[in-house]
């Protein structure tokens, strides 16, 4: 069983950035594909970002592509997404979660485990 802990989100104005962090644990870090989900409120959780195994590819939700940007680092067992250009709409709980088998998805029924979710909320 693989856990991830998910931190970083705050209270933001509309306009800023802020950085999601997710640590995971266990030794096999890098054989996980990994994804962000957000679930606002009133709303279905839905597909932010999924990043593979190496970092070398990525793919973004349309309504966060060129604000969101999603990297790893394997040595460190941490998945990060930082956001810019927030605005309210972006206000959810954020959840990272971890595919242990096939390409990176945007569906959420394709990930195994999950972080317990930090929320970010963007005033207007």
């Amino acid at each position: 069983q693989v856990q991830l802990v998910g931190s970083g989100g705050r209270l933001v104005q509309a306009g800023g950035s802020l950085r999601l962090s997710c640590l995971a644990s266990g030794r096999t870090f890098s054989s996980y594909v990994m994804g962000w989900f957000r679930q606002a409120p009133g709303k279905e959780r839905e597909f932010v970002a999924t990043i593979n195994r190496n970092g070398g590819n990525t793919y973004y939700a349309d309504v966060v592509k060129g604000r969101f940007t999603i990297s790893r680092d394997n040595a460190k067992n941490t998945v990060a997404l930082q956001m810019s250009s927030l605005q309210p709409e972006d206000t959810a709980v954020y959840y990272c979660a971890a595919r242990m088998t096939g390409s990176f998805s945007t569906f959420e029924s394709a990930y195994n485990y999950w972080g317990q979710g930090t929320q970010v909320t963007v005033s207007s």
